[in-house]
């Protein structure tokens, strides 16, 4: 036999082919359509979050750090959208699905082909006058995956079914009326037989709420509220409060003034996480409302707290308020990634939260208990996390009031992280963290509620904090609560991270910047300017040719990009909640967009023109 022909293939080739082989043959295993299952295939990316947990890890490491410098662009695709992109795709088997910002165009992309052809596309029928009702831009940060299905939230508070082959609608369900305030802008969960998704709105004064509804049918489940009665919150015998403050019959009511809780916010507009083996759904909820504190006096429970339920009831068995009677919009949306951590040598089954307040929580996510807390950005309203009792400390003269101007709170109402992802590797145990560096000023003013117009009560402007920088990518140690090091960004870092096993961290920047760093270091390997800035998460798969890819999202938007994405004028700091004053100058390092981007190794295929 000649054998000179294997001569001529390189190791690059070999490597290829045989993780070709290896794909086929993993996917040709993952047949039983479990998520528990497929979310351990490194070369699917089938949750928003890569797994249950959140990490935003993978396994995949073609692509490390001697030779990510080679990244190269495979294919790109207009999304056809020109707003703020703060989601990710998901990857099942050889297909590509992601959703648009409104008007929430679904996508399914043939991974087998180049260029990857549109196999189908959904466009749902909305009515434009749902826009001006999301508080800060018309985003949406995903689909989910399940049984064949592709499911997503529109932002007229519908959750829709798909057909995941062909894109034919299976059920649609109405969550909730837009013309009362309620859109919907996240990313649901699937856990068993049912989709799990919330509710935004929390400017509007609505009455947050987590829904599960059918996979199969959308018939509704349970529906547990943030705020009202123990009934209506779903906090029954099970429940078991992690502090004193926490005990009580219906806190969700008598920690209000009156019927404030009615219109009170907790909103749950945030990522997720599951435990399969606890049988634990972890969320969080926002904001109360108004941002007037000085309207409703008391703790305001259940907002600003995270929960861990039952997913099969919606039964409460613990939560947290995090920041109790909110003066700063601290909404405590933001994921929970769910690890094992050994904090001064004692092993804890943990939830880590990075708090729009500012502090990092390290919770013992079986009982609710704070383990660790540290300000992972500059912080001045409070001076720490009380262990013993659960509570801030907090700095008096920075909680804020009607009729005065309180200033120099740090962080912002933006926080020292907003909806943007973090992701935790196993192999460095470090948090790569998107940060906000935002400070501003606060004044609470007297608000009437209206149904479906804005409940806010507060003046706000926002400015970049010390340093002048708005951002700081950073790796955290959640088990000491201490930063390793940082990346300071001109703007704030509003994506998401992934982090991988070839210790590569990707993220983006709202000036367009698309960057890979050192896991261990912090050192900048590569980067390359997209073309519009990146609000969304990037994610990784290995292809049907055996590449591995990394994928991202590009266009400007979301709360802090909103003055580019709607056109706002920026005469006014406090105007977009107060975004202007930290963002109005935005403009001038990017423009508005709407593009999935994908890079590998190889880069796209060698075109030749015919003659």
């Amino acid at each position: 036999m000649d054998t000179r022909w294997w001569a001529t293939f390189s190791l690059a080739v070999w490597a290829t082919f045989i993780a070709s082989v290896l794909w086929l043959c993993v996917a040709a295993t993952v047949n039983a359509d479990d998520l528990v299952t497929m979310q351990n295939d490194p070369n699917q990316w089938v949750h928003p979050g890569k797994n249950y947990a959140l990490t935003r890890f993978s396994e995949l490491n073609q692509i490390n750090t001697k030779n990510v410098r080679n990244l190269k662009v495979s294919w790109t695709m207009s999304t056809g959208v020109l707003r703020g992109h703060e989601g990710s795709p998901l990857v099942v088997g050889d297909t590509m699905y992601f959703v648009t910002p409104f008007p929430n165009i679904v996508y399914a992309l043939d991974l087998t082909q180049p260029g990857a052809n549109i196999k189908w596309k959904y466009e749902p029928k909305q009515d434009s006058a749902v826009i001006p009702i999301a508080c800060c831009d018309v985003v949406n940060r995903g689909v989910a995956y399940a049984d064949g299905k592709i499911l997503f939230n529109q932002l007229d508070a519908a959750t829709v079914a798909l057909d995941a082959k062909t894109g034919k609608e299976l059920w649609k369900v109405q969550q909730g009326d837009f013309k009362q305030g309620q859109t919907i802008t996240m990313a649901p969960i699937v856990i068993k037989d049912k989709v799990i998704t919330g509710i935004s709105g929390g400017e509007f004064g609505v009455r947050g709420f987590v829904t599960a509804n059918d996979v199969n049918t959308g018939k509704q489940i349970w529906r547990a509220y943030s705020t009202g009665p123990d009934s209506e919150v779903l906090i029954g015998k099970d429940f078991v409060p992690p502090y004193k403050s926490h005990e009580g019959k219906d806190l969700g009511v008598t920690t209000w003034k009156g019927d404030e809780w009615k219109r009170g916010g907790g909103t749950t507009w945030g990522w997720y996480s599951y435990d399969p083996e606890l049988n634990l759904l972890y969320h969080s909820t926002g904001n109360p409302g108004s941002w007037n504190p000085d309207q409703r006096p008391g703790d305001n429970k259940w907002s600003m707290s995270l929960f861990a339920r039952n997913p099969d009831t919606g039964e409460a068995k613990w939560a947290y308020q995090m920041t109790p009677h909110d003066a700063w919009d601290y909404d405590g949306i933001n994921e929970s990634v769910l690890v094992d951590l050994n904090i001064k040598g004692t092993n804890h089954k943990a939830l880590v939260h990075f708090d729009r307040n500012g502090f990092a929580y390290a919770v013992d996510r079986t009982t609710g208990k704070v383990l660790l807390a540290k300000a992972f950005v500059n912080v001045n309203w409070a001076e720490d996390i009380n262990l013993e009792t659960g509570l801030p400390i907090e700095n008096p003269e920075k909680r804020t009031k009607q009729g005065t101007n309180v200033k120099d709170i740090c962080p912002a109402a933006m926080g020292g992280k907003d909806q943007q992802p973090v992701s935790y590797s196993p192999r460095t145990k470090l948090f790569y963290v998107p940060t906000n560096n935002l400070c501003m000023e606060y004044e609470g003013t007297e608000v009437s509620y209206m149904a479906g117009v804005p409940y806010v009560g507060a003046i706000v402007k926002q400015y970049a904090g010390p340093g002048g920088h708005r951002g700081e990518f950073l790796a955290w140690d959640a088990s000491t609560g201490t930063k390793k090091w940082g990346i300071k960004e001109k703007w704030a870092a509003w994506g998401g991270a992934l982090s991988t096993a070839g210790d590569v961290v990707f993220y983006g920047t709202m000036d367009g910047w698309f960057k890979a760093v050192d896991a261990v270091s912090g050192k900048e390997l590569w980067k390359f300017k997209v073309g519009s800035g990146i609000i969304g998460s990037p994610m990784t798969y290995r292809g049907p040719d055996g590449q591995q890819y990394v994928a991202v999202l590009s266009g400007v938007g979301g709360w802090s990009g909103l003055v580019v994405a709607g056109d706002l004028g920026t005469d006014d700091p406090t105007a977009a909640l107060g975004a202007i004053g930290a963002f109005g100058e935005l403009g001038k390092d990017t423009t508005k967009g709407g593009m999935l981007y994908v890079f590998s190794l190889g880069g796209a295929p060698r075109q030749v023109a015919k003659k």
